[in-house]
């Protein structure tokens, strides 16, 4: 029997990259899961039931910025498995965002990158807390970045977006904690999802440089995150709060 038997999951932005992985990984450890994106996510439960027939699975396409989306997704998750017990808020803006001078860049890639960014999990926290609630409480795992730590230049609304959802991941903290509900980030470094692969953004280069910077020196793969994610979605973190995991081979020694 998996670790996550009888509990159920949302992750978002789990259409492909690293919430395809988190998805993937709850699941294998018993996890009802809801593949939550805006685009498409069948392959991914797909993937999920290949790996095991009677795994449970729901794709629902969903728009964080947007309040009614995430409410529906919620309801829709307690509708087909019976409640809620962790949130997986890791949809973002990342490898294809502007890359630049802050005097240059559009004051609308500031704003579309925000409104995922950091609305997105507020949004998704307000929407997950009251199905918590009934189940006497869960886990909203958020997903930071480890550039927050080292003030990354060239990608200042990427960098300030992830201190904001740090920011809110220990104020949220302070909310729920009398819901026993705990509330904590994981803050990758520069990981070889699909997106970052994608990216012009991230050549060789730009890749050899960040494992220059890590103790450990090789690229971070996707799955470098799942024992994180685990741990803090499963009961051997049920008395940590607020707090922030960074996953990045030792690059950001604060």
């Amino acid at each position: 029997m998996g670790r996550f038997e009888g509990k159920v999951a949302i992750v978002t932005g789990a259409a492909q990259g690293l919430g395809a992985t988190y998805a993937k990984a709850l699941a294998a450890e018993g996890a009802a899961v809801t593949v939550a994106d805006i685009d498409d996510g069948s392959k991914v439960i797909s993937e999920i039931q290949a790996a095991d027939k009677n795994a449970k699975a729901l794709n629902q396409v969903t728009d964080v910025t947007d309040e009614a989306a995430c409410l529906a997704m919620v309801a829709k998750t307690e509708e087909a498995f019976g409640g809620l017990d962790i949130m997986v808020s890791n949809a973002a803006i990342s490898g294809q965002a502007y890359h630049g001078s802050f005097e240059e860049m559009p004051i609308e890639e500031w704003d579309r990158l925000m409104a995922v960014n950091v609305k997105g999990p507020f949004l998704c926290a307000r929407a997950a807390a009251p199905a918590l609630r009934k189940r006497g409480g869960g886990k909203i795992i958020n997903v930071a970045s480890g550039t927050l730590f080292k003030g990354v230049p060239g990608f200042l609304h990427y960098v300030t977006s992830k201190g904001g959802v740090l920011a809110m991941t220990r104020s949220l903290a302070r909310e729920l904690g009398g819901d026993n509900i705990c509330i904590n980030s994981i803050a990758p470094g520069l990981t070889l999802s699909e997106s970052i692969l994608a990216s012009e953004n991230y050549d060789q280069a730009a890749r050899d440089a960040s494992v220059a910077g890590r103790a450990l020196k090789r690229e971070e793969q996707p799955d470098d995150l799942v024992g994180a994610l685990l741990f803090l979605a499963g009961g051997d973190s049920d008395f940590m709060s607020g707090q922030c995991m960074v996953v990045d081979g030792g690059a950001a020694l604060n």
